[in-house]
This record gives structure tokens, C-alpha cells and sequence, in this order.
């Protein structure tokens, strides 16, 4: 290392670093959890790779618009005809292998997301599905009302603060 700058002597230690790394570090394996998609093929992965850098390279300006859009529109049709093709040969093939059919729909049908607890007017938590769908809706048609409600007070309030000689402008039926 004598006789290297800083820059050799960094390259020097980087490559032996990541030979060392290669050599000892086991690569993870996909499993059972990590499985793909079902229509998801080689193909379709490097599709999705050249998409991301397409949007990396727009982003920068080393691509023109129309370019990128064309390498998205590119990738989403070949996603479709994946998916459509692997629809279509488990209903062909549901006679002879039901198992993989309905392993198809289970996981179509699962929920993926649960909306957590939600807090009522007077401060109590819901937790039950049936009291959070009423307070979602009375929280939205509270919103999209034409009665002046406490939120849009609240809005205008904070809206107001610091420019007390202004008026705020009416906000009439029409403009909704």
C-alpha cells in the first residue's frame, strides 16, 4: 500500500472486499414466502428492469418523453398477455389439475390490508368492522356536504391565522 494514493489504495481494498464478500456471504434463497408471481416469467422481469431504468434515465434527461412511454406501454401489455395466458391455461386445465385453480383464486382472494382502529366524535376507539365502516361514512358525508361542518371550519381557521383583516371568499352551491 506504500507508495498509493488514497484513490489506488481504496480501489485495491474494494476489490478485494467484494471477492472476500462473494466468496463467504451465501446468496438468499427464494422460498416458499418469497415465491413469484405465477405469470411472472424471465422475460417479464427484464421487461420491468429496462422499464425502471427507462424512468431513471427520463428523470435525468438522457431519454425523451415519448421514448419512456413507449417502454412502459411495452411492459404493461406484455404484464396483461402473461396474466391473461396463465388465467387461461388453469381454466383449460382445471379438469385435470384443480389443485393449482383454486391455489390461483384463494390467493386472489385474500385480503391483503385491515384498516385499523378508528376514533368516534366522542374520542371512544372502534374496533369492529361494521363501526368503522359508520364512522368512515360519517366522516365522508360530513365532508362532502353543503352544510358547513367542523372541518371546514377548522380549515378556514387555520387558513385565516396571521392575515386577520382578510375575508375568506364565499364558497357558493355552484362550486361544487
Amino acid at each position: 500500500m506504500k507508495g498509493r494514493g488514497a484513490q489506488e489504495n481504496w480501489l485495491v481494498f474494494k476489490d478485494h472486499l467484494l471477492q472476500v464478500q462473494e466468496q463467504c456471504i451465501p446468496r438468499k434463497k427464494l422460498g416458499k414466502k418469497a415465491r413469484r408471481l405465477a405469470w411472472m416469467n424471465k422475460l417479464l422481469l427484464d421487461k420491468l428492469k429496462s422499464k425502471k431504468e427507462a424512468y431513471r434515465e427520463w428523470k435525468q434527461g438522457e431519454v425523451d418523453w415519448e421514448e419512456y412511454r413507449e417502454t412502459v406501454r411495452v411492459a404493461r401489455n406484455q404484464m396483461r398477455q402473461a396474466k391473461a395466458s396463465i388465467e387461461l391455461d388453469l381454466a383449460r386445465d382445471i379438469k385435470d389439475n384443480k389443485k393449482n385453480f383454486y391455489k390461483y383464486v384463494r390467493d386472489k382472494g385474500k385480503t391483503r390490508e385491515d384498516v385499523g382502529p378508528l376514533q368516534k366524535k366522542t374520542g371512544d376507539l372502534v374496533t369492529q368492522d361494521v363501526e368503522k365502516a359508520e364512522v368512515l361514512n360519517d366522516f365522508f358525508s360530513s365532508v362532502f356536504t353543503s352544510n358547513g361542518s367542523n372541518h371546514t371550519t377548522q380549515v378556514a381557521e387555520g387558513k385565516n391565522k396571521g392575515h386577520e383583516n382578510e375575508e375568506l371568499p364565499p364558497i357558493g352551491e355552484e362550486q361544487f
